[in-house]
């Protein structure tokens, strides 16, 4: 073989076996309304450009689709999951930590390890994801260690964040900042955000300030919903739902 022949061949053995590269995340669109459908599917107006549901859902098609993942903590109805990988989950005197207000159990995120063995299994579903169609995830909940008990804390949260954005942007995917405002989560890597309350909280100028108008806003309160409206809504996409976000529950835009 010649020399030429054989640089042929490594080149062509090369290019064969190069990674498959991921596309660029791509942000949610502007000047669109946005729906919140994480209790249950339910049918799109057409004023509506973005879609939230849970992971277990279908995407919409034609529309820009945000994956729900429950990433910082477990879903009320997987426990028996998490009982298989009972190491991950936080616990105080042998008794799992518990989020009161959704009666889910905290992860474990306070080692390096148990970061790593998290993020791979909410890695397999982050692929999942992305296999089915969506365009972005959204990790819940990033703010999870506020309510750990004194046992999580934010560096925790940071390291762990990293991780599952890292994971998101490898399957081509867009990754949301889950509430904690005041947070500049553009330094993990965080592409836009998902606010709860921030109107009832006074805190959407926060997350405006970090992304722009990359920021899909949801309103459980009558009164907070008419603030985001007046105050928010030329910037950012403002929805109101109920708390359980129930397929047949409230849902409004600002008009």
């Amino acid at each position: 073989m010649t020399r030429w022949a054989s640089f042929l061949l490594l080149l062509t053995l090369l290019l064969v076996g190069a990674p498959a590269t991921s596309a660029e995340p791509v942000l949610p669109p502007d000047g669109t309304d946005w729906d919140y459908q994480l209790g249950g599917d339910r049918s799109v107006p057409d004023h509506v450009g973005i879609v939230a549901r849970d992971r277990t859902s279908e995407p919409v098609a034609g529309l820009y689709n945000v994956c729900y993942v429950n990433g910082f903590q477990t879903q009320p109805d997987a426990r028996r999951f998490w009982k298989r990988h009972w190491r991950l989950v936080l616990k105080k005197d042998g008794e799992p930590v518990v989020d009161g207000a959704w009666g889910e159990w905290v992860l474990d995120i306070s080692t390096r390890s148990k970061r790593v063995k998290l993020a791979r299994i909410v890695g397999r579903w982050t692929a999942r994801c992305a296999e089915d169609g969506f365009d972005a995830v959204e990790y819940d909940n990033l703010d999870s260690f506020t309510r750990s008990r004194g046992r999580l804390d934010a560096l925790d949260a940071k390291r762990y964040a990293a991780r599952l954005v890292a994971r998101a942007h490898e399957e081509g995917l867009a990754a949301a900042q889950k509430n904690r405002a005041g947070w500049d989560g553009t330094v993990v890597g965080y592409d836009f955000a998902v606010a709860e309350e921030c109107a009832q909280w006074r805190e959407c100028g926060s997350y405006v300030d970090t992304y722009g108008s990359a920021v899909l806003a949801v309103e459980y309160r009558r009164k907070a919903f008419r603030r985001a409206c007046r105050n928010w809504s030329d910037e950012i996409a403002v929805v109101r739902r109920d708390v359980a976000l129930a397929a047949d529950g409230v849902r409004r835009w600002c008009a």
